[in-house]
């Protein structure tokens, strides 16, 4: 087993908008999360043609705004996570908790005392906190007045939030992220970018104009991040699904390089090497769109190439398959995405495939693309725990999960990659992003809350909390003729 190196940052990663709950406390503003509602039929709601971001809690339940109240609870849940032993902590920061509105020229000073207090909670318990700047949480009135991220004004909002934070923050902050899962609009487009259909999301100018507004938006904030701290590192975060052609017929390995390139690729190509890659022509063709049908300008262009970011995080939970004669029919869910199923995987409980041996693939693929560190940021099984009548979960599959993944990280490391640290998904149990339910478990620690927003709030240690303890002490998995 491969050694993990001295001062990997072992951890554990979450998101404001669900766990933190106390969304009209403290003068926050509503975010798009405040307005997806819970259970199963989330995505298949939005995306009709008629929603409009209207919050109707007598048709819907809302479970992002309780969440599982980390408002109230965060110095109790970082304690939890010190005792894990975590050397870092993924988290972010709403925006509509800093602007309201998001247009604001002027922050809301109990928001940035809030996350004052959270940053230096985690460093007491030195915890290096590792920020995602946006993730799935653009102030709601940037979705309904502006139309999401397909305006140009939104470069100069998230200027002003990035700007806000940084300054703030910086001196107690070095790992930053600039937007969550950005290339997740390829295939919806409402979490990232604010954009439903009523709004456009449906027209792929739309998806590119808002990805190209994005990436200025992110370099603007390495600008201002590298103007305040010499060291600071700010990555971008990509959804990385690795992805396989169903068989050797040449016509499916040509449309497994093209999606790799269209969805693995594309986002991490001009954020990371600060341009647009050539296949770019072939990609927007496929929908009837040139480069030229996009607005941007040279200044964009000069400060992408200026600006690129200094390392590559990434969600991993899955592969998929690419089969396109139509010979296959069965077919699999996934994280914002589906596919062809692999015969050869298994599946979680929501339909999700398997593949560690997928995870050491990405680590290789991406390191030999774009020699930047990776970060494993996001991996992780969502499943239906157990409890106990003392909640005690006994979550063998989550630990047998999360072994063969980081045996795949070890596997990387001794292929040569340069891999920065690891924070699995939902540390602590909270709201699911795809379903909205809790139900859909990926924590370390239980947290007593039903789907119908019933329970103490209690926190619980699974197994795997453990487990995951063990793992950090040791700086990575002990080989059994060791114990």
């Amino acid at each position: 087993m491969s050694e993990f190196p001295e001062g990997f940052l072992w951890g554990g990663a979450t998101a404001a908008n669900q766990l933190e709950g106390g969304y009209q406390e403290g003068g926050r503003g509503l975010s798009i999360a405040d307005a997806l509602p819970g259970g199963k039929e989330r995505f298949k709601i939005v995306s009709q043609p008629d929603f409009d971001w209207t919050i109707d809690k007598d048709k819907y339940t809302y479970p992002n705004h309780e969440g599982i109240d980390f408002y109230h609870h965060y110095k109790e849940d970082i304690a939890l996570f010190a005792e894990m032993g975590f050397k870092c902590y993924r988290f972010s920061i709403a925006w509509s908790r800093i602007f309201p509105n998001g247009d604001e020229t002027q922050p809301n000073e109990a928001g940035l005392t809030f996350y004052d207090h959270v940053i230096d909670e985690c460093l007491a318990h030195n915890i290096e906190p590792v920020i995602t700047i946006s993730h799935y949480e653009l102030p709601l009135n940037l979705a309904k007045r502006y139309g999401g991220w397909k305006n140009r004004y939104l470069i100069d909002f998230y200027e002003t939030f990035a700007r806000t934070i940084l300054t703030r923050y910086a001196d107690k902050v070095k790992y930053w992220m600039t937007f969550n899962e950005i290339n997740s609009a390829a295939h919806f487009p409402v979490m990232g970018q604010g954009l439903v259909p009523s709004t456009g999301a449906n027209d792929k100018k739309n998806v590119f104009q808002a990805w190209h507004n994005q990436f200025v938006a992110s370099a603007k904030a390495v600008k201002i991040a590298h103007e305040l701290r010499d060291d600071i590192q700010v990555g971008c975060m990509i959804l990385y699904a690795t992805s396989y052609a169903y068989d050797s017929n040449p016509v499916n390995q040509l449309a497994n390089l093209q999606h790799n390139q269209d969805f693995n690729f594309f986002c991490a190509d001009v954020q990371v090497r600060g341009a647009y890659p050539a296949y770019t022509k072939r990609l927007l063709a496929e929908y009837d769109l040139t480069f030229d049908d996009l607005e941007t300008t040279d200044g964009d262009l000069a400060l992408l190439q200026q600006y690129p970011v200094d390392y590559i995080g990434f969600s991993y939970y899955m592969s998929s398959a690419v089969e396109t004669t139509g010979s296959v029919t069965d077919t699999v869910a996934g994280n914002l995405m589906g596919g062809v199923k692999n015969p050869f995987l298994k599946a979680s409980d929501w339909g999700w495939q398997i593949d560690p041996t997928g995870l050491r693939i990405a680590l290789n693929e991406l390191y030999d693309r774009y020699q930047k560190p990776l970060f494993v940021v996001e991996n992780g099984l969502g499943a239906i725990d157990k409890p106990d009548k003392n909640f005690h979960v006994e979550d063998d599959y989550r630990i047998d999960y999360l072994k063969q993944h980081i045996e795949a990280m070890a596997g990387a490391i001794d292929d040569g990659v340069n891999l920065m640290g690891y924070t699995p998904w939902g540390c602590i149990d909270l709201v699911s992003a795809s379903t909205g339910e809790m139900s859909k478990r990926y924590g370390f620690i239980y947290v007593d809350l039903d789907d119908e927003g019933n329970g103490t709030l209690a926190r619980y240690p699974k197994k795997s909390f453990y487990w995951y303890q063990d793992v950090i002490k040791n700086n990575g998995l002990v080989k059994e003729s060791e114990k």
